[in-house]
This record gives C-alpha cells, sequence and structure tokens, in this order.
C-alpha cells in the first residue's frame, strides 16, 4: 500500500506529517515504522505525526507521534509545528488550530510570516507525574550515572525530560551521557535529556538527546522544559530564546499554572508517497 506524506522541519527537527484524516488508516507497526525512519531511506525522520479525523468536536485534526526506532511518544513541539503549518497550507483563511494529542488538545497559531507558536501545556514538575523516582519534589536533584554525581532538573512537558546545566554546550558530554540518562532506573518511561548552557536571563543555547532517537537538531518539548528548570532555579526571565544546533525558537513561560509557549519555524522540505 502507498500512502502520502509531506517531509518537513522544525528548526532543523526532520518531521514526516502523514494525513489521514480522510482514509483514517492506523498507524504501521513498530517494525515498519523504523524502517520508513532509517538514516538512509528516502523517508528518514526524527519523528512521524501521523494525523487523524479528531474525536473532540472542537478540534480540526487528532495525531500520534512515532519516533524513528518505531517508539510512540506523548508530544513533539517541533512536529506540531509542522502538523499546523501543514493544515495551514490547505486552509489559507484559517490561522487558529485546535489539534488532539495524546498529551491533551493543543492550540497552534499560525502567523503570516511563517513562524508557528504552540501552546505546550504546563510544565509539571511533580515527580511520580513525570515519571521520576526521588524522595520528594524539588527544584533540582542529584543524579548518579558510572559513579558519577551530577544536578539536574527533572520535568514533564506531555513527555518526560531531564536538564543539565553546562558550562559549554559544544564540550557537552551529549553522546557519552545521554544514552545512558535516557534509561536510568530513576526515570521508569526512559527520558529526553538537555545540555543547557545559560548565556544571559534570556538566551540560552541547548543541545538534546530524545529518548529513542538520539541527539537531534533541535527539540521542541525539550526547549521548553529547559526554559521552565531555568526559571525555576531563578536564572531564566519569562521569555526565552533558545539557541539549538538547528536553528531558534522563543519559549514564554509565566509560571505556575500557565502554560508555555513555542514560536519558532516549519518548513516545507518535500512530498513524496511511501510503501506500506
Amino acid at each position: 500500500m502507498r500512502i502520502p506524506y509531506t517531509k518537513m522541519h522544525g528548526t532543523g527537527n526532520v518531521i514526516l506529517v502523514v494525513d489521514q484524516r480522510q482514509k483514517n488508516l492506523p498507524p504501521p507497526d513498530s517494525e515498519t515504522i523504523r524502517r520508513l525512519g532509517d538514516v538512509d531511506a528516502e523517508t528518514h525522520f526524527d519523528q512521524m505525526m501521523w494525523v487523524s479525523a479528531p474525536n473532540e468536536d472542537t478540534c480540526i485534526a487528532s495525531y500520534r507521534v512515532f519516533n524513528a526506532d518505531g517508539s510512540e511518544v506523548e508530544q513533539c513541539g517541533n512536529g506540531v509545528r509542522c502538523v499546523a503549518k501543514f493544515l495551514a497550507a490547505g486552509s489559507p483563511e484559517r490561522r487558529d488550530f485546535r489539534l488532539q494529542s495524546p498529551a491533551g488538545v493543543i492550540i497552534a497559531n499560525v502567523f503570516p510570516d511563517g513562524q508557528v507558536a504552540v501552546c505546550m501545556g504546563t510544565p509539571v514538575f511533580e515527580p511520580a507525574r513525570i515519571p521520576f523516582v526521588c524522595g520528594e519534589m524539588a527544584d533540582s536533584y542529584t543524579l548518579t550515572v558510572d559513579n558519577e554525581v551530577f544536578s539536574i532538573c527533572a520535568v514533564s512537558m506531555g513527555n518526560p525530560h531531564c536538564v543539565l546545566i553546562v558550562p559549554d554546550v559544544a564540550t557537552a558530554r551529549v553522546a557519552e551521557l545521554g544514552p545512558k540518562i535516557e534509561r536510568h532506573e530513576r526515570f521508569p518511561e526512559f527520558v529526553n535529556v538537555g545540555f543547557m548552557r545559560v548565556r544571559d536571563r534570556d538566551n540560552i543555547d541547548l543541545r538534546v538527546f530524545e529518548r529513542g532517537v538520539g541527539e537531534t537538531a533541535a527539540c521542541g518539548t525539550g526547549a521548553c522544559a529547559a526554559v521552565a528548570s531555568g526559571q525555576r532555579l531563578g536564572l531564566l526571565s519569562d521569555e526565552v530564546c533558545v539557541s539549538l544546533p538547528g536553528g531558534e525558537v522563543v519559549v514564554s513561560w509565566r509560571g505556575g499554572d500557565a502554560a508555555a509557549w513555542l514560536k519558532g519555524n516549519a518548513e516545507l522540505l518535500n512530498d513524496g508517497m511511501m510503501d506500506l
């Protein structure tokens, strides 16, 4: 079976958008997703956004998120921006979208300049809801990896994140520590790992080792997690520019129960057909 797809990127994060709102086909099995996501495949992606008809009357579409290794995850900020931009291309008179996701209803706004802002929900710091194994909730924790102790922050943006502050992202031990922290026993559902350098209160540098993917050019939920963590530590302002290997995004969060907003680009790469 051959079905169409649209390949896009958000800040360098390669997204495969598969629109099944009409036929409503179920997503393929994990082995097929791994084959489609392989780095040598024409369909190669970091995340696949499988778009379907919504069950929620107020939403225009629903989506599920799959990593290149075939695993399904709860959220992808860069992927949501690409889905919203894709939907806007088919409805040029519409600029505001409500989308049904595994993490709840998401609001996305597409601006005339092509930038997309997505409401990513409220950062969650309660350990049981991340999930993260610890005694009591705190702004930061210690995590032991190979007998080395690190200070970390733990937060959920609909998916679990661990954030480390580093002096320089260029020399951060992403390849070494990323996979070890990703599958650390204190993160029972595994975790995305962010390496953040705070330049000043309004700017950070960030690299992210994504759960089920490895290091990527960008991670939208990782950017939100890093900014929320930095704000909890009193290091960052309410609006922060996040510099990732793939480009820049802006994260806004007013603290407390307020939702975090993620703004950045979403660009078309190519359309194609894939064989299931």
